[in-house]
């Protein structure tokens, strides 16, 4: 390489790349050295580097580069290396499309190329660039072409930007295009169409609409305000916007409309100085949402109106008021078809104001054929009669009867007609799938309604006559169940005076026989053993007193004298005179726990009742004996528990006698409370003692339960009320006997039987008392009512006359508060009369029979 020579005078000033110029050695060059370089070369270079704009020209046939500053920023790191070089091998991967430019520029001519697409390898890898490229020739002194001025401005950045601009646009035209929702715009006063998308053309019907008017496009707009409303937002340049608004488009220029509900704005279009050149339409089709707000509103209705139906016709009308309103249809209703003639019957249809009903019978045949798409179960909508094959030649008929269009729904039953629901319109009607599917299904809920209509029809039907089967064989069977019950009643009644006339028989017979003896000795005047007859005679009185007890008892008519009890004491007290009922070959535990709760019960009865189940224990025990124990619980009873006892629930105190004898059969526990009944041999048993057990617990407000198992023992369980009250301090021990004598005390005594009262006088008399006698109620009353002394009334329960002793002593207490009385009964219902078993301070009772000394001790008591 030659030593660098210093830079022309052309080159001063011309910046970096004109001190690589100077610097290069062109020797090696087609051009040669820089100092031999002729005038048009170093003017061309002078021009070139000065320029702001990528310049590089090409000399000779090689090409030779020489360029400005701006070219090389495009060359990128292909620069310097492309100064002086061949412009085939500098850009070798565009060889070709550089031989064709020097080609042409060396021929004289030029070439443009505008965003030419090539591929450089600038900056070590393979790019994309676009180029705007301009090639003049560049000629010497004589004109001839020396070279090629190329101009090269890269474009990439606008190319690509433009191809994003036009992907943006393809794509929003494409959005627009296909959005869901339909879309256009107008232009101009007149509302011209622009732009309408596919969603939109659907809506108008697939019409043509760009660049015409929307009056032109969509006349029936006009009609329904549409237009009113553009020229509104054109005008005051204020946006509209609309909820699921009807809109009825016609989809065929003769044929009916159809209805549609749109949500939608018209939005104004302002151009640059603010001014509204257009408006923008933008909304959705919502028409199946209405429908389903509608079904589901007109099937919530529906089911209202059947709720309350009571008959077939009912479900019909109901059905029909209901479709009709929703739909704004001239009729609907709802009919059964007679096959045989085809003749539609209709009870009751809805009508719109002003359309006939078309109650009564119809012949269908009159109205044109579609009654055999009926019979083949086809499902008919006709949106003009005029336009129908069925219907054609009936259209006249079928438009006085209000039904330009109709539905039909036919309601099969084992593959044959035999009702229809029809909706009928008096206008044409493209009736929409919305509309066509609310039918349907109305018209299948009215068919099931209907039939489960008739079913519980004929299921009432049915009943009734049931129940009034049910009721005549009812009477019957409580006829026949009266008259065994009154068998039962006669066989019970018969038992029950065949034990107790056993048991009365054998006490009267020793009653009678003592007195018979007692009559041949005062005769005979032999009066050595009287006393021995006399005592027989009233074992026989108290024997016939103790089992007319145990019947009260049993029969629960007891008059009883409660108060509150503490069993484990009352129990204790019993326990000697158990031991020895129990005898020396059984053992006795009574055994309590602390805190029993007390009850309400008759203490001596239930001492009765208590040495009653240890009798009864004893005897299952014998021969060989065994163990007796007496125990008690608290118990708490639930509804459950309560309910199985036939008690309320609450608390309870249980009383339980168990034994280890020889047990009870099941048949022999079922009937243990039965009266008469005993397992004992003759002669031994009454058969009343747990039926008086039984009935005294019963009247007590409790339950007796037994447990028991064949060589195991028997426990009876007695189930008494918790007493919720205080409990009174024990009696003292007994003191000596009073004296049982009167101090001349007035008794008024009322008593209608003639053989008792002169003996009650008497024994009242020789006790010091004086005594009113009194026969009847009514002369008592007016003995109390007078001022006649009276210390004590005793009256008989039972008197005639009309007043019984309770009113008599009721009478009486009015007139003299806390009157003493004392009752005498021998009858249970006697007993219930004075006060159901309870009665007032001051009122006692005593049963006959009784002793003379028991009476006059219990007058004594009571005055």
């Amino acid at each position: 390489m030659q030593s660098p020579q210093p830079p022309a005078a052309f080159l001063e000033g011309t910046g970096e790349l004109g001190r690589l110029i100077a610097a290069f050695d062109w020797q090696a060059t087609s051009l040669g050295a820089i100092s031999t370089w002729p005038a048009h070369v170093r003017v061309s270079i002078a021009l070139m580097l000065r320029s702001d704009v990528p310049l590089v020209t090409l000399w000779g046939e090689d090409g030779v580069m020489v360029y400005n500053d701006a070219y090389s920023v495009f060359a990128g790191r292909r620069h310097p290396q492309l100064l002086g070089s061949k412009v085939r091998e500098g850009w070798a991967e565009v060889a070709d499309f550089n031989d064709n430019v020097m080609r042409v520029g060396l021929a004289g001519k030029t070439l443009r190329y505008r965003d030419q697409q090539l591929t450089l390898y600038r900056n070590g890898r393979a790019e994309q660039v676009w180029m705007d490229l301009d090639y003049s020739p560049l000629v010497d002194g004589d004109g001839n072409a020396a070279g090629v001025m190329a101009i090269v401005v890269e474009t990439t950045a606008k190319v690509r930007a433009m191809a994003h601009i036009r992907g943006e646009s393809e794509r929003m035209t494409q959005m627009f295009a296909q959005a869901p929702g339909f879309m256009a715009m107008l232009s101009g006063p007149s509302h011209v169409f622009e732009l309408a998308n596919a969603s939109y053309m659907r809506l108008v019907g697939d019409r043509e609409v760009v660049g015409r008017t929307v009056a032109e496009a969509i006349p029936e707009a006009a009609d329904q305000g549409y237009i009113a409303l553009l020229d509104q937002v054109f005008s005051s340049g204020t946006a509209y916007t609309a909820d699921s608004a009807k809109f009825l488009v016609l989809d065929e220029p003769e044929g009916p409309p159809a209805e549609r509900f749109v949500d939608f704005v018209y939005q104004p279009v302002r151009n640059q100085d603010g001014e509204v050149e257009g408006i923008f339409v933008q909304g959705v089709d919502v028409t199946s949402r209405v429908a389903a707000d509608r079904r589901r509103e007109t099937v919530v209705e529906l089911r209202t109106h059947f709720q309350k139906a009571h008959s077939v016709a009912d479900v019909g009308f109901a059905a029909s008021h209901v479709l009709g309103r929703a739909l704004a249809v001239s009729r609907v209703g709802y009919g059964s078809i007679n096959a045989d003639d085809d003749t539609l019957e209709v009870e009751r249809d809805w009508c719109r104001d002003g359309v006939e009903s078309l109650a009564g019978i119809t012949p269908l045949r009159a109205y044109g054929s579609f009654i055999d798409s009926l019979k083949r179960n086809e499902f008919i909508a006709i949106p003009d009669v005029r336009l129908d094959d069925r219907t054609r030649d009936a259209a006249g008929a079928l438009e006085s009867k209000s039904a330009r269009s109709f539905v039909n729904v036919p309601v099969m039953e084992r593959e044959r007609l035999v009702a229809v629901f029809f909706v009928n319109e008096d206008q044409p009607r493209n009736w929409s799938q919305e509309e066509l599917t609310l039918i349907r299904e109305v018209g299948e809920r009215t068919r099931m309604a209907a039939e489960r209509m008739r079913h519980e029809t004929a299921l009432r039907e049915a009943n009734n006559l049931l129940e009034s089967k049910i009721g005549e064989r009812t009477r019957k069977l409580m006829e026949v169940e009266a008259q065994f019950r009154q068998s039962q009643k006669m066989e019970a009644i018969g038992q029950l005076t065949g034990g107790i006339a056993h048991d009365f028989n054998n006490l009267l017979h020793g009653l009678g026989m003592s007195l018979e003896i007692l009559k041949r000795m005062l005769e005979s005047g032999n009066t050595d053993r009287w006393q021995r007859y006399v005592d027989m005679a009233q074992g026989s009185v108290r024997r016939a007193a103790a089992l007319t007890q145990r019947m009260l008892a049993f029969s629960r008519r007891q008059t009883l004298a409660p108060r509150a009890v503490d069993l484990a004491r009352l129990l204790q007290g019993l326990g000697d005179l158990v031991r020895s009922t129990a005898g020396p070959a059984i053992s006795v535990d009574l055994s309590f726990p602390d805190g029993v709760w007390p009850t309400k019960v008759d203490a001596s009865q239930l001492e009765n009742a208590v040495i009653n189940l240890c009798i009864n224990a004893r005897d299952a025990m014998l021969p060989a004996g065994g163990g007796l124990s007496i125990g008690l619980a608290n118990v708490q009873l639930g509804p459950d528990e309560a309910g199985k006892s036939e008690l309320p629930p609450g608390d309870y105190v249980e009383l339980h006698v168990t034994d280890t004898g020889t047990g009870m059969t099941e048949d022999v526990r079922a009937r243990a409370f039965d009266p008469f009944f005993t397992t004992k041999p003759q002669g031994e048993g009454t058969g009343l003692g747990l039926s008086m057990v039984y009935g005294f617990v019963r009247q007590s407000g409790g339950q007796v339960g037994i447990d028991s198992e064949m060589g195991r023992g028997t426990t009876v369980r007695l189930l008494l009320p918790r007493f919720m009250g205080e409990t009174p301090a024990e009696a003292a021990e007994a003191k000596p006997a009073a004296r049982i004598e009167g101090s001349g005390e007035v008794v008024l005594l009322v008593e209608d039987d003639p053989t008792i009262r002169p003996l009650l006088t008497e024994e009242l008399e020789r006790a010091g008392y004086h005594v009113i006698v009194c026969t009847r109620g009514a002369e008592g009353l007016d003995v109390l009512l007078s001022e006649a002394r009276v210390d004590l009334l005793v009256t008989d329960v039972g008197l005639p006359g009309g007043l019984n002793g309770r009113q008599v002593a009721d009478g009486g207490r009015a007139t003299r508060p806390g009157l003493p009385v004392l009752f005498i009964t021998g009858y249970a219902n006697a007993a219930a009369a004075v006060g159901g078993g309870q009665l007032p301070a001051g009122m006692e009772v005593i049963i006959k029979p009784f002793d003379a000394v028991d009476f006059v001790r219990k007058v004594r008591a009571m005055v």
